[in-house]
């Protein structure tokens, strides 16, 4: 089955870039173009797709606001694209509920991969990115290490949400820690139950939050 994706851009040479890229995987179609937000919560309220690849300044409705309401559409997951790599709004968008971060100058097999990544369900963003966005937006306030989430996790949940922030895929998870990779994604699932969060991405911003990872110490 082809990965279904939306592209929302204000901007239509941006559109067609990500088109032209994205079409030219088989297992890809791009079933839409939005021209803002509130196009792309239209859009994907009608097509149903399984990837909106968002933009975050748009005009109308940005990317952010966007995302927000797109969290409550079953089986559409977000991944923000945009021109700044530390842009402000990319961490609330990820706490918004995407699932992906990628910078409009990233290599055309890299915007594939990252929709392949998250059809599968193992979207996470690159870990120096995360690092970088980490430090800047989250790690200036105090780490809250008594959030009574992070006490419901097991001790293997734990290892698992480690390797997450470490940006590993489920099959270096499960090489890396002896297990199936059935087994991690069953941990992953879980662990994102008891955290109340929708993503990867969301987990390893409660991970450096509350202090679980420290900057530095992640491998």
């Amino acid at each position: 089955m082809s990965i279904r994706v939306l592209v929302a851009d204000d901007q239509p040479i941006a559109r067609q870039g990500l088109r032209m890229i994205l079409d030219s995987a088989e297992d890809i179609e791009v079933v839409g173009e939005a021209v803002d937000g509130a196009d792309a919560v239209a859009r994907a309220q009608r097509l149903r797709p399984d990837i909106v690849m968002m933009d975050i300044r748009m005009p109308r409705m940005d990317g952010l606001a966007a995302t927000r309401q797109l969290r409550e559409l079953a089986g559409v997951e977000v991944i923000i694209v945009t021109t700044f790599d530390l842009d402000e709004y990319v961490l609330d968008a990820l706490r918004a509920g995407a699932v992906g971060f990628l910078v409009k100058d990233t290599q055309p097999e890299r915007i594939i991969d990252a929709a392949r990544a998250v059809a599968r369900g193992d979207a996470l963003i690159a870990p120096a990115v995360t690092r970088r966005l980490l430090e800047r937006f989250v790690l200036t306030a105090p780490a809250r290490p008594d959030d009574t989430r992070l006490h419901q996790l097991t001790p293997r949940e734990r290892d698992v949400l480690l390797e997450i922030a470490a940006g590993h895929s489920n099959a270096v998870i499960a090489s890396r820690l002896f297990l199936e990779e059935s087994t991690v994604k069953g941990h992953v699932r879980r662990l994102l139950m008891k955290l109340n969060v929708s993503s990867r991405v969301q987990a390893v911003i409660f991970a450096y939050e509350t202090g679980l990872v420290v900057p530095g110490n992640n491998t």
